[in-house]
């Protein structure tokens, strides 16, 4: 890379092991000697990965989702007021259901458990957008939006040809 004036910026740089995990163990030793030190999770386009790569309900990447998603949830509850429905369901399909479908192939063949998390932001736009109260069923309300429950939009974007994703 020198040889082309590039170099690293270490403070953006991750360096992650997969592997069994006394592989890890050793890869990691080796490269702590050049300097470099590994890390147990890493952000790659917006998709957190851990050496293990597994999805758990401790997950980085599901935490930073609910996060994201409730923020922009709020923020769009405050506008409800002051836009038409059509353009609130915009700003829903644009901040919350793209951040819920991003990667979301990954999710394929995880426990209910863990995408449970994904249907609670799904649940709370669609009673954002239709003013549904919490203890209504949710099932008719993502009817009449015409919204796919996570878990389905999961095994539905899994079966399409690669070249609609």
């Amino acid at each position: 890379m020198s040889h082309n004036f590039l170099q690293l910026n270490a403070d953006k740089t991750e360096v992650i092991v997969f592997g069994k995990k006394e592989d890890r163990r050793r890869i990691t030793t080796a490269l702590e000697t050049k300097g470099l030190k590994a890390k147990d999770t890493v952000k790659n386009l917006g998709v957190f990965i851990d050496s293990e790569l597994t999805f758990t309900v401790t997950n980085s990447h599901m935490k930073a989702i609910t996060k994201s998603s409730f923020y922009h949830l709020k923020n769009v509850a405050k506008l409800r007021g002051l836009m038409s429905k059509q353009d609130l369901e915009k700003l829903v399909h644009a901040f919350i259901s793209s951040r819920v479908d991003y990667c979301n192939g990954l999710f394929t063949g995880l426990p209910k458990k863990t995408i449970k998390q994904l249907q609670l932001i799904q649940n709370a736009a669609a009673r954002v957008l239709t003013r549904t109260k919490r203890s209504d069923h949710i099932t008719p309300v993502l009817r009449s939006l015409h919204w796919l429950p996570v878990s389905y939009r999961i095994n539905f974007k899994g079966v399409l040809p690669s070249c609609f994703h």
